[in-house]
C-alpha cells in the first residue's frame, strides 16, 4: 500500500490523507498522556518550531494499547497536549498500532521499518517513524531515544 493513499482522521475529527502532507518530512508518533515518556511531547514540539518551515511535520498518533495510558476521549487529549505542553503539531484521533485493528499507517510503517530482530509489533508509546519526502519510511526509533536525539538525522532530510 502506498502511504499517500492512507486515510487519516485529525483529533477534531476532518478527513485527510497522508498525501495531504506530500514533499514534507514525517515523524510519525504514537503517543500518551499517562506515560514516562509523555515529557517528550515537550521535544516534539521543540523539533515542529525548529524544523515546520523547512518542510518537517511531526504527527501525534494517541494511542491506549499501553497500560492504558490515553484513557481519555479526543478532546481530552487534545486539552492535555494545549494545556500541559503547548502542542501545535498535527494531532490525529485515537488508533490501535498493533493486531487486527491496527491504523493502515501503522501496519505500513512497521512492515517498512520493522524493530528488533525484525518483529513488526510496536512494544510502547512514543515508538516514532521517520518518512522521507518521498513518502519513504527511512527509519524506525524506540520510545527510548529522544526527540532530540533525531534532530541531526531529521536536518539532513528536510526538502527545503
Amino acid at each position: 500500500m502506498n502511504l499517500q493513499d492512507i486515510s487519516l482522521q485529525t483529533i477534531d475529527g476532518q478527513t485527510q490523507t497522508v498525501a495531504d502532507y506530500q514533499g514534507k518530512t514525517l515523524l510519525v508518533v504514537n503517543v500518551a498522556s499517562k506515560c514516562g515518556f509523555t515529557p517528550q511531547y515537550k521535544g516534539l514540539e521543540e523539533l515542529h518550531q525548529r524544523y515546520k518551515d523547512k518542510g518537517l511535520v511531526v504527527m501525534g498518533f494517541p494511542c491506549d494499547q499501553f497500560g492504558n495510558q490515553e484513557p481519555g476521549d479526543e478532546a481530552e487529549i487534545q486539552q492535555f497536549c494545549s494545556l500541559t505542553y503547548d502542542v501545535t503539531f498535527p494531532m490525529f484521533a485515537k488508533v490501535n498500532v498493533n493486531g487486527s485493528d491496527a491504523h493502515p499507517l501503522f501496519k505500513a510503517l512497521k512492515k517498512a521499518a520493522p524493530g528488533l530482530l525484525g518483529s513488526e509489533g510496536i512494544k510502547w508509546n512514543f515508538t516514532k517513524f521517520l518518512v522521507d519526502a518521498d513518502g519513504q519510511t527511512v527509519k524506525r526509533y524506540a520510545p527510548t531515544d529522544t526527540p532530540a536525539s533525531l534532530a541531526e538525522t531529521i536536518e539532513g532530510m528536510l526538502p527545503g
